[in-house]
């Protein structure tokens, strides 16, 4: 029963970790600010001492971060998981299925995370576009011309958007497709491997 006291808090099931790993998760990459190390210990590993407590949560929080960062697939987690079992003062064989099962369900939504974490500009958030014909204009010979509108939503997820609305007529789009076509061959170009 003492050998027993001494080890990390053990879950009853996997829910705790689960939880915990969740918690984590909201705290380090979907901005939650009220996640607390207390708040996390008293609803989840009461029992725990403190110290016990920081101790797997920091190691959990190191895993979920080294996983994370390395955006690792299955094939990668599963060996990582694997190295980290047989490590002393690794994790038990529970916690790499538990781990990897958290992971498996919350890799995009992480991913998404820190690529909107990383981002210091503006994005395009969403385009619409229709395409109109002139009935007013300053000159007569602009009459009856088709024009393209471009509306686009810019902006920072969970920021207030702006909105860019643009009005080309057939020569401003020709010109804009011939653009946007170089910078696709360059992108290409960057891409290709040799």
């Amino acid at each position: 029963m003492a050998a027993a006291e001494q080890q990390p808090p053990p879950p009853e099931g996997c829910r705790p970790l689960s939880a915990l790993l969740g918690g984590i998760a909201q705290a380090a990459y979907y901005g939650k600010a009220g996640i607390t190390e207390e708040l996390l210990r008293g609803q989840l590993y009461p029992e725990a001492a403190p110290e016990e407590f920081r101790a797997l949560r920091a190691k959990m929080g190191g895993l979920l971060q080294s996983i994370a960062s390395a955006d690792m697939d299955l094939n990668q987690l599963e060996a990582f998981l694997t190295a980290q079992t047989k490590k002393q003062g690794g994790i038990t064989s529970d916690q790499a299925a538990v781990i990897a099962k958290f992971w498996k369900n919350h890799r995009i939504k992480i991913r998404e995370s820190l690529i909107n974490q990383s981002r210091w500009d503006n994005v395009l958030k969403n385009m619409n576009w229709r395409v109109d014909m002139k009935s007013q204009s300053r000159h007569i010979d602009q009459i009856n011309t088709p024009v393209a509108i471009v509306e686009m939503e810019l902006g920072k997820n969970r920021q207030e958007s702006e909105f860019l609305c643009l009005e080309f007529d057939e020569a401003k789009v020709n010109q804009m497709l011939k653009k946007l076509s170089e910078i696709e061959e360059s992108m290409t170009l960057l891409t290709q491997t040799t």
